[in-house]
């Protein structure tokens, strides 16, 4: 397209939003039964004509964006909302703006939800690293870059496995997530690091009760912020956590610039820091300010006896006596 012919495409694109069709229906896929990308669980569905969609959360999510699309002025409001991204919009082909129009469905509650093409995901991810190899990114984006590359590579190997189980035959006697844990198991381990454990809602909730202005687009965070994770996170987390984690960080320098999280198991530790998170974030919810959020927080998750045993650096499996 000439850059006439592709402003008026945008502008015919940017019109259409206004005349949406009814939302579509689901008709396989709930919020049980995500696609899990590296530890992140990414919403997809099916739709009626088989339009396999992946929902706006599970897209950003997947990329270790934040869930939530958040608007800025200047923004081009001509491009899809997942594609307003200064640094992408020289990479960003015609096909994939074509492609990248929400659609809206209805979920199981009858509620409204949008949603993108499954074949978007791989286009946006190239996109990315087109506008890494520019050198269009700033560090802060660098992450997004890394996890769309894996995301690819993950693809194409699951993507080649499922054309020889097609042609063999073999589809249909397969087990029904093979091909899910073929991908998870390609990019589980380098991509773990770069998930965000602290989410969006997390940093919203502590800027609140400790009434400080939240501002969603700043990835800046008061330094004092780490000790009262430490505090509020690790040392209620399990017996020996803390400790074992400072220990650790003292032995080896590149442990000390990682972050804390990215010390626990994979198979225990980080599951269930994620579930300590969650919980918390309810307890923030929940409180009117920090003393009140600080006294259910002792109810509920009290700070651990440091004297007790280590529980999530142990490298033996669990015997199953419960002891």
């Amino acid at each position: 397209m000439t850059p006439a012919e592709r402003s008026e495409s945008a502008r015919k694109a940017a019109a259409a939003r206004w005349e949406a069709p009814a939302p579509l229906n689901i008709i396989s896929g709930s919020p049980d039964t995500p696609l899990v990308i590296g530890g992140v669980e990414v919403e997809c569905y099916v739709l009626e004509g088989g339009q396999r969609v992946i929902s706006q959360g599970g897209m950003m999510t997947a990329l270790g964006r934040s869930r939530r699309l958040n608007t800025k002025p200047g923004d081009d409001t001509s491009l899809p909302p997942i594609l307003r991204i200064s640094a992408l919009r020289e990479h960003l082909s015609d096909r994939l703006i074509e492609e990248s129009e929400p659609i809206t469905f209805l979920t199981a509650g009858g509620k409204r939800a949008n949603g993108y093409r499954a074949e978007v995901l791989p286009q946006l991810c190239e996109a990315w690293l087109a506008a890494r190899s520019a050198g269009d990114l700033v560090k802060s984006q660098l992450p997004i870059a890394h996890a769309a590359e894996l995301i690819v590579r993950g693809l194409a190997r699951v993507g080649i496995i499922a054309l020889v189980d097609e042609a063999t035959g073999y589809q249909d006697t397969r087990a029904k997530d093979a091909l899910a844990k073929i991908l998870e198991a390609y990019v589980t381990e380098e991509l773990q690091p770069w998930v965000k454990t602290f989410d969006l809602e997390w940093y919203k909730q502590m800027f609140r009760l400790r009434g400080i202005p939240f501002d969603p687009e700043s990835v800046k965070r008061p330094p004092y912020f780490g000790h009262l994770t430490n505090n509020t996170v690790y040392k209620r987390l399990a017996p020996g956590v803390f400790e074992q984690i400072k220990i650790e960080r003292e032995r080896d320098a590149k442990k000390k610039r990682a972050k804390m999280h990215q010390q626990l198991t994979a198979e225990i530790g980080h599951p269930r820091l994620r579930e300590h998170i969650a919980s918390i974030t309810t307890i923030m919810k929940l409180s009117d300010d920090w003393n009140d959020y600080i006294e259910k927080l002792d109810r509920i998750h009290p700070i651990i006896d440091p004297n007790m045993p280590p529980a999530l650096f142990d490298t033996e499996p669990d015997s199953g006596t419960g002891l």
